[in-house]
């Protein structure tokens, strides 16, 4: 079993930034990718970013691309997810992700292994 514990969200206004983190414990030898999806009020959860574990190749959803960075620190098996000019529409409850497999592409809810319990994002206008 792997676990996963978010932490960073919180209250931020327009244009601002945040870093969330994700500390990853237990069979942590098993993960090969690792990420995030958001999941709004009222809609489904949505995948935000990806990192390989080894390789450190990522893969962004095009609602992101060119404001948030992953990025991850293999000594302490943590991914960070770097938001900057945040928008009110990325408001959401943010949950870090692991996968026993090699992730390229999109990524579905369907294939994550391991959740976290999320963490908070409001962004104010």
């Amino acid at each position: 079993q792997v676990q996963l514990v978010e932490s960073g969200g919180g209250l931020v206004q327009a244009g601002g930034s945040l870093r969330l983190s994700c500390a990853a414990s237990g069979r942590t030898f098993s993960i090969y990718t690792m990420g995030w999806f958001r999941q709004a009020p009222g809609k489904e959860r949505e995948f935000v970013a990806h990192i390989t574990w080894s390789g450190g190749t990522t893969y962004y959803a095009d609602s992101v691309k060119g404001r948030f960075t992953i990025s991850r620190d293999n000594a302490w098996s943590t991914v960070y997810l770097q938001m900057n000019s945040l928008k009110p529409e990325d408001t959401a409850v943010y949950y870090c992700a692991a996968d026993r497999l090699l992730m390229r592409g999109n990524w579905s809810t369907d294939e994550v292994d391991y959740w976290g319990q999320g963490t908070q994002v409001t962004v104010s206008s």
